[in-house]
């Protein structure tokens, strides 16, 4: 079966840290983009961060940059996002989801290229 498997959230205090895993199950990693997207309640998805395997290239939202880390592990198949110097803000559920079309700094957000996701994790961010 061919799915993708989101873990890693948690309750965590403002100014703390967490890593998401996006594990594949199925297939590689290798011809796709994996992106990480969020969902708090009452609003709409948003794209969080996106990692091309084939050559490194990373993209991030503003609220993302210098606080956040994608990192892809093609050895075990896998996907982080590392959340640094957490916000109340960043409290929702995550999402990694995977997309074999071409990427750009001005599209990879872009929800209806993304065929294949995982089930969500839940980030909690509260003192």
């Amino acid at each position: 079966e061919v799915q993708l498997q989101a873990s890693g959230g948690d309750l965590v205090q403002p100014g703390g840290s967490l890593r998401l895993s996006c594990a594949a199950s199925g297939f590689t990693f290798d011809d796709y983009k994996i992106a990480w997207f969020r969902q708090a309640p009452g609003e709409e998805r948003e794209g969080v961060s996106c990692i091309d395997p084939t050559d490194g290239r990373t993209y991030y939202a503003d609220s993302a940059k210098g606080r956040f880390r994608i990192i892809s592990d093609k050895a075990k198949n896998m996907v982080y996002l590392q959340l640094n110097n957490l916000k109340v803000d960043d409290s929702a559920v995550y999402y990694c989801a995977i997309t074999s079309a071409f990427v750009y700094a001005t599209s990879w957000y872009e929800i209806p290229q993304y065929d294949l996701w995982g089930q969500g994790t839940q980030v909690t961010v509260s003192s």
